[in-house]
């Protein structure tokens, strides 16, 4: 009861404006998704989609309480044009920026959370797997913004997939970008910069850029 009375709390006008722009009416109405009062819905001009049952604050955007940050005096940003994937619980904390382009896509597999302030920007593609564990202050990018040419004015930096397996930890202040892939069940340690695809799975990766650091290790949440 205590648990209903809190997702009861967390209904707005931000949460059901959401929900009317996104979903199908009956969906909507079972209110699935919900969004801080501190929430700037910047752009909704894209669409979600919600794969498995649905049922009142499976997807939670803006909340949380982290010791170190201001959860009431921190916003969260929805830039949406591309299409944003969710497939079962998902915690998207107080602070954090998700940002996807119309030519973009992001997927969150089952159980994802960020803690706070953590920034997602995709122009091409970026997943997520199951049970992933996104720390505070983390931007993970699939492209530069900008283009870089070569002197025959061809584009020498094309974004590329980010590809995040299921059981990922990634740590604090880490830096994840284009062409990066994250095997499953692997910890980022934290500041590091992860740019290429990792290899070994069940392993502890650190540094800048990320090297393996220790094999045969799991984490609990």
């Amino acid at each position: 009861m205590k648990n209903i009375l809190k997702l009861i709390s967390r209904v707005n006008l931000r949460t059901i404006y959401f929900n009317l722009k996104y979903l199908p009416l009956r969906q909507a109405l079972l209110l699935p998704v919900l969004v801080s009062r501190r929430t700037y819905l910047r752009t909704t001009s894209g669409k979600i989609k919600i794969n498995g049952p649905l049922r009142m604050g499976l997807i939670q955007i803006g909340y949380g309480k982290i010791g170190i940050f201001d959860e009431k005096r921190s916003r969260t940003i929805w830039e949406v044009s591309g299409t944003v994937v969710f497939n079962g619980t998902c915690n998207i904390g107080h602070g954090s920026k998700i940002s996807v382009a119309s030519t973009g896509s992001l997927s969150f597999g089952e159980d994802f959370f960020i803690t706070a302030e953590t920034s997602i920007v995709a122009q091409l593609n970026i997943e997520f797997g199951k049970n992933c564990l996104i720390s505070w202050d983390t931007l993970i990018m699939d492209s530069d913004l900008h283009k870089i040419k070569n002197e025959h004015g061809l584009e020498i930096n094309a974004p590329q997939p980010v590809l995040i397996g299921d059981d990922v930890w990634i740590g604090c202040r880490c830096l994840v970008l284009k062409g990066a892939k994250i095997p499953n069940n692997s910890i980022i340690g934290a500041s590091s910069l992860v740019s290429k695809a990792l290899e070994k799975e069940n392993a502890l990766y650190a540094g800048s850029p990320c090297k393996l650091i220790k094999e045969n290790v799991s984490w609990e949440r």
